[in-house]
C-alpha cells in the first residue's frame, strides 16, 4: 500500500519551495572550466545532466550573474569534470565567490583545445557548445563530448541538504 499525499498541505510555487524540493534531491557534483580572456574560469554545478548518447550531449546550467558567465557564454570548448568524494574541498573552492580557484592548491593541467583540464577528477571531458538556452536569469549549456578520460578511481561526491558527501553502504 502506498502513502497518499496530504493535498492540505501543498504550498505555491516559488523559488523557496524549489529550493527546498532539491535540497533533497541528492545530485552529482562537477566543475565546469573553460579558458576566459584573463584566465581560466570555473564553477561547481550539480546540474550536469545526460541529454543523450547519439550524438554524444551534455547540459548544465549557469547564473548569467556568475563570474565565470561571460567566459562560458563566449567558449567555443567547456571541460566538463566529474568529482569524487575526496574532493570536497575542490568542489567548495569552485563554488566559493571570490576563491583563486586555479591558485596553487588546485592541480591542472591546460588540455585539449585549450580547455583547463584538473586532476585526479573521476572523468574528465572536453566539450563543445553547440547551444545555449535563455531560461530565467540562468542559461542551459548544451555540449557535445569530444573527447575525455574516464578512468579515475573512487567513489563519486553527491551534494545533498545544502552538503557535499559520499555514498553509503
Amino acid at each position: 500500500m502506498t502513502a497518499t499525499p496530504d493535498l492540505g498541505t501543498f504550498r505555491l510555487a516559488s523559488p523557496d519551495l524549489l529550493r527546498s524540493a532539491f535540497r533533497r534531491h541528492a545530485a552529482g557534483v562537477a566543475v565546469i572550466t573553460a579558458r576566459g580572456e584573463a584566465g581560466p574560469v570555473g564553477f561547481t554545478a550539480t546540474s550536469l545532466t545526460s541529454v543523450c548518447a547519439e550524438p554524444p550531449l551534455l547540459s548544465f546550467g549557469i547564473s548569467t550573474g556568475s563570474s565565470s558567465w561571460s567566459a562560458m557564454a563566449q567558449s567555443d570548448h567547456v571541460g566538463v569534470h566529474i568529482l569524487g568524494e575526496h574532493q570536497q574541498e575542490l568542489a567548495a573552492t569552485f563554488a566559493r565567490s571570490g576563491a583563486d580557484r586555479f591558485g596553487p592548491d588546485t592541480a591542472w593541467r591546460d588540455g585539449p583545445e585549450g580547455v583547463p583540464v584538473l586532476d585526479e577528477v573521476l572523468v574528465w571531458l572536453v566539450c563543445r557548445v553547440v547551444g545555449r538556452v535563455p531560461a530565467g536569469d540562468h542559461r542551459i549549456v548544451l555540449a557535445e563530448v569530444v573527447l575525455g578520460d574516464p578512468s579515475g578511481t573512487g567513489r563519486p561526491l553527491l551534494y545533498h541538504q545544502g552538503r557535499f558527501g559520499g555514498l553509503r553502504d
